[in-house]
């Protein structure tokens, strides 16, 4: 089962007396969900040995990992190495830092495939879909012109948001003396093995969010690896057979790159965390045994937002979930959708929070390739409302049903397939926990109001203002903020919004906008706003 399912087990059940063995894989990940996992095991494991219960087995597994961490974190359990067949690979380093980490690898790209046997595929790790498709785009034009003795190349980019079918053409061999150049993200490091891989070049960078509990701000930026992950990606090229991996950086560079990736829950919104905790019956979640502690300004902060939420309420140092907390802890999801969702039967249109829910709990369910940029925004247009993009996404979601999942449907209109059908089955799983909670489903039709209402109420503390220069503040930081160009609102100026998430790129930018009255919000947290919305002047 997934590390998430297990926390929701151990709500109910904190000692997890139905095992005797738990297996925690791939640990070196790292997710928010292993590192509380760790915390409530060890807590389990602890409890049944005081109360002479069945011993609980944990057995901790990882291809990398700092193995002292571990063991010492894990009352200095025993560690047990073994040994895997990896074949010998050459390494090789730049003799000068790259300032272009773009171009290096385009240059190490053509100099493998003008020297190495055709039957040898090469993989470049990249940060994200843009440059790899940029990328993808100079590749192709450069093979048109090669002399014939170089041979065919073909490219293939692998990135998350990439359509199934396309992700799928990176497992399929090259034709017969032609070579296959694979520019993916770090999806291919951990996730998945391509086989014929022999050549690997490692543009030492990846795109790692980093939430600041400051500014609330969720900062999306290009980084350097750790050493764990360089050794990752280099384990691709060695197997299957000997191979090489080509670092676009100088050996000291990688000498001087942090131990191990910094775990998420150092750099996440914590508040669904704090809420799992306090659903599981901690009682003093300030103080939870983490392996990688996160900061006490972090923790403090996803407090404060649950208190907003209306989901903790406080003595002194001493944090309690209220009765609407409880029902949120029901829902495996971020505090402020749970609240959502809770909040929808007051405006009769569960169905359709539901449905939005589900869609933003996912990866993108939309496609949007470069290349042919016209035809998507056509393909678009039909959806399209101005009242953002939740409205949006709730039409495309309708449309999708209507055709029952048509994949022919999914190409024409630029929508990923396998991330929608993965809507359903979330949003199935939701309105279980809708009905265990006895809650009263209808769907609003088209009044699509109430459903803006209902989203005002939940994300109030997402919410932004117009400013008389055209430019946008959030109401929570008073930070200036700006309209993500791929939003449907982007070309809008309405006077306020309520928005999913902030992003700083270039900019600092909201991501998935909805249309609402600064009724509603202050009808929402009517303290809240008394204290955010600047005074109109009559």
């Amino acid at each position: 089962m997934t590390d998430g399912m297990l926390l929701r087990e151990a709500i109910g059940d904190p000692l997890l007396l139905r095992y005797t063995v738990v297996v925690l894989d791939e640990a070196h990940e790292r997710t928010v969900h292993t590192d509380v996992l760790f915390g409530v095991v060890k807590a389990a494991q602890r409890k049944r040995r005081e109360q002479n219960k069945v011993p609980l087995k944990v057995i901790v597994m990882s291809a990398t990992m700092d193995v002292d961490l571990f063991s010492q974190y894990f009352n200095k359990s025993p560690v047990l190495y073994l040994e895997g067949r990896q074949h010998p690979i050459q390494m090789y380093y730049t003799k000068q830092p790259q300032s272009d980490y773009l171009q290096a690898a385009l240059v190490s790209v053509f100099q493998i495939h003008q020297e190495a046997p055709a039957s040898h595929d090469i993989l470049v790790f990249m940060t994200g879909q843009e440059e790899i498709e940029a990328l993808a785009r100079t590749c192709r034009d450069i093979a048109k012109h090669l002399p014939d003795s170089c041979g065919p190349m073909t490219v293939i980019p692998l990135y998350a948001s990439l359509p199934p079918a396309q992700q799928l053409r990176v497992f399929q061999p090259a034709p017969k003396g032609c070579r296959k150049v694979i520019l993916s993200t770090n999806i291919a490091e951990t996730s998945i093995t391509i086989s014929g891989i022999k050549y690997v070049i490692d543009t030492g960078m990846v795109k790692a969010k980093r939430f600041n509990p400051e500014s609330g701000l969720e900062v999306l930026a290009v980084q350097r690896v750790s050493k764990a992950q360089a050794w990752q990606r280099a384990g691709r090229a060695g197997r299957e057979d000997a191979g090489s991996v080509y670092r676009l950086y100088t050996e000291d560079e990688f000498d001087n790159l942090i131990p191990m990736t910094v775990p998420e829950i150092q750099r996440c919104n914590l508040a669904s965390v704090m809420l799992q905790l306090l659903a599981l019956g901690i009682p003093d979640v300030m103080n939870f045994d983490f392996m990688s502690k996160p900061s006490p300004e972090a923790m403090r902060s996803a407090v404060e937002q649950l208190d907003l939420l209306g989901a903790v309420g406080r003595k002194g140092e001493q944090v309690t979930l209220t009765p609407l907390g409880k029902k949120m802890a029901s829902f495996p999801l971020e505090p402020r959708y749970a609240k959502t969702i809770l909040l929808s039967p007051d405006f009769q249109c569960s169905e359709e929070v539901l449905t939005i829910v589900s869609l933003l709990s996912v990866d993108s369910v939309l496609y949007n390739p470069p290349a042919r940029r016209e035809e998507c925004l056509a393909a678009r247009k039909k959806f399209t409302t101005s009242e953002g993009d939740h409205l949006t996404l709730l039409n495309i979601y309708r449309a999708f049903k209507k055709v029952n999942a048509n994949k022919e449907w999914c190409r024409e209109n630029f929508v990923n397939s396998r991330n929608m059908s993965m809507v359903g089955e979330v949003r199935a799983q939701l309105r279980e926990i809708c009905l265990k909670l006895s809650m009263k489903l209808e769907s609003c039709g088209s009044d699509t109001g109430s459903v803006r209402r209902c989203l005002a109420h939940g994300l109030f503390v997402n919410a932004a203002e117009l400013q008389p220069d055209g430019s946008y503040t959030a109401l929570d930081t008073h930070q200036p903020v700006a309209i993500h160009p791929s939003s449907v609102l982007f070309q809008a100026k309405p006077a306020y919004v309520v928005f999913n998430e902030l992003l700083h790129t270039s900019k600092c930018y909201m991501r998935d906008l909805c249309l609402v009255d600064a009724d509603w919000l202050v009808e929402a947290a009517p303290e809240y706003f008394r204290r955010k919305l600047r005074p109109t002047k009559s």
